[in-house]
This record gives structure tokens, sequence and C-alpha cells, in this order.
């Protein structure tokens, strides 16, 4: 099945259903969307949303993301929105972008860390608990984004595979659909001249991609470090999250076929 959805202005737009399980009853599809931020979403757009029967959708980004780039919405929306206004522990992007090498290596530890530290951060334990619990109780399909649709989002959807059962490859392999080579290809033409802009510097090309892209050592960063905080992926999502067995249950119960 094709998982990326074309939209004219909601990048990265995905279906991340229809994985099989261990259970043997399979994702649901075209329940489970992930994407970019909505800011840009064109009036076709906005209609094709309306038919995909959103019920809540799941909005990660920043207070001042969001208040930069507000989200569109389509006529009669009446889906929940979750999102917080806790401000964020990781300085700003651009802050540290103006101190550091701008080399492909700095891109890479720097996403690496922030991998590491989100799963405990305040303001996503928040957020993941309350899409967690939307899991358990919509009747529709959810949305959840950011603004790239790649780390926040990453991990949220690696996690809901997580307790749907479905195998650790297939967890990495969704994950690393990111990297479509046509949207590598628009988010570098986008970001050099943002760097331009914005710092006085350009990057490599090397450097460039490597800043849009998702690597392997992203997601198990962050599965580790659940690990070695918590002991387990499950115990980080009992403790940290509040996502007992009872509410896994009813999320298997609401995504899984048969």
């Amino acid at each position: 099945m094709s998982r990326h959805i074309d939209f004219d202005g909601i990048e990265n737009f995905r279906d991340f259903g229809g994985y099989p399980t261990t259970c043997g009853r399979g994702l649901k599809s075209a329940r489970l969307y992930r994407s970019g931020a909505h800011h840009m979403a064109s009036e076709a757009d906005l209609a094709r949303l309306r038919g995909l029967g959103v019920s809540v959708v799941v909005d990660l980004r920043q207070p001042h993301e969001r208040k930069r780039e507000p989200s569109r919405r389509w006529a009669g929306f009446d889906a929940a929105v979750i999102e917080n206004d806790i401000v964020s522990e990781h300085p700003d992007w651009l802050d540290k972008l103006k101190l550091c090498d701008l080399s492909a290596g700095w891109f890479f530890e720097d996403t690496r860390n922030y991998y590491r530290l989100t799963p405990f951060e305040a303001r996503y334990t928040h957020l993941y608990s309350a899409y967690f619990r939307a899991l358990g109780e919509a009747e529709g399909a959810v949305i959840v984004h950011c603004a790239a649709g790649k780390d926040r989002t990453g991990i949220a959807c690696a996690l809901t595979h997580h307790i749907a059962g479905v195998h650790p490859d297939d967890i990495m392999a969704d994950f690393l659909l990111t990297n479509d080579e046509t949207r590598i290809e628009r988010k570098m033409a986008a970001l050099e001249p943002y760097f331009a802009a914005h710092l006085g510097r350009t990057a490599s090309p090397e450097a460039v991609r490597t800043a849009v892209s998702v690597f392997p050592e992203y997601l198990e960063t962050a599965f580790a470090s659940m690990r070695e905080r918590y002991g387990s992926v499950e115990a980080y999502l009992e403790q940290a999250l509040g996502v007992d067995r009872a509410l896994r249950e009813r999320i298997r119960h609401r995504l899984l076929d048969g």
C-alpha cells in the first residue's frame, strides 16, 4: 500500500496504520495519520482532511510555532484538538544554529540528543499522554503532527506501533518513510535560503540533507533512553505517560482489525 498521501500544502502526510501485528489482527488503515503542520493547507487540502473523518488532531508544536503558523481548519471543524502551552526545555533551534558550525555531524548529534531527551520533557509527556487517552476513546480518525512531522511525531507514532504489537522492523521502516526523496529535495530547497537569510551562512548539501532527514539511530536512541530510565518501554508508558495495561487494551481494541 502507498502510505504517502499527497496534499498541496501539508508536508509528510501518511497513513501509519495497516501494519501486521504480533496478535495476527493487524492495524486498521485510515484511522491513524501523521503529518507536518497544516498552516499551508489549500482549500482542496481542507476538503480532503474533512473527508478523512478526523475526530482528533494532536498538535505537538510549541506555543510560538502555533502562533507563528496557525493551523487552517475545514468548514464545520469539530474535531478535538490536543495541544498545550508548556514551554519546551530545549533551546530554540535558530539560537543553536547561530552558534554551531552547520556541519552534518552537528545536525546528526543535535537531533539524536533531542530524541534522547524529548520522551521525558514535561510538555511532551503531557501531550503524549493526552494523545494515547484519545486513541483509547475516539471513534474517528486521529492525526498527530508537529512542524515537519518527523521527530516529535515520529516518537509518538513509534510508541503507538509498539503498543499495537507492530514488529520493530516495521516500526523502523515506517519511521524512515520520512526520507522520501521528493520530500527531501523539497525541504533542502527551502532550508538552504533559510540559513542564508537568518544566519548569513550556508551549509553543505550533506549537512542540509542531514538536517531534514531521519536516521535509525534517532529512534533507537529514544527507545534506549526509555529503557535505561524506566527498565522497559512498557514501564515508560505506564509511569511517564500513564498508559497502563487497561488503556493499552482499549487502544488495541479500537485500532486492531477483527
